[in-house]
């Protein structure tokens, strides 16, 4: 029995890994991204944290430790400027994902391009082997019917 043989598979598969290894691309950028999200809120909360702390101890109504007071200052506005960055690290890794995401699907779009290729060869195969098979069996019934002696089973 005859078997469909695409002669551009090695290029699909070619194009299949290609597409893995942007979609696994992708999969970093966007683990990374969480990781920055993760950190800025924590930092976030670490920051509340602080606020409240000072407020409790401003609220209290006794005497304030002005050491203290400068101490969690110096840290809030360190904390402000490591929000900062990390915001800026976050927009950078939103570009990468935007850009890792437009590879993925500029390959997702050559493999697909090359699979519907070879499914309307696959179909073309399948319609030609139809088409001979119907030819072999016209054959046989006109090779049938054309014999002397033979015909539709009334006798001459």
């Amino acid at each position: 029995m005859a078997r469909f043989v695409f002669e551009l598979e090695p290029l699909l598969e070619q194009r299949r890994r290609e597409e893995r290894d942007r979609m696994k691309r992708v999969a970093e950028v966007e683990r990374d991204r969480v990781e920055i999200e993760q950190e800025a809120a924590a930092l976030a909360q670490a920051f509340h944290d602080e606020q409240d702390a000072l407020r409790r101890e401003l609220g209290e109504g006794g005497g304030v430790d002005l050491g203290r007071v400068r101490l969690q200052s110096n840290a809030s506005l360190h904390g402000l400027r490591k929000r900062h960055e990390l915001a800026l690290r976050g927009a950078a890794m939103l570009k990468r994902l935007d850009a890792a995401r437009r590879e993925l699907l500029e390959a997702t779009t050559r493999r697909r391009a090359v699979e519907l290729l070879r499914e309307r060869r696959y179909e073309a195969w399948v319609a030609a082997k139809r088409t001979k098979e119907s030819r072999e069996v016209d054959e046989l019934v006109t090779a049938r019917f054309g014999r002397p002696g033979s015909g539709d089973g009334a006798a001459a």
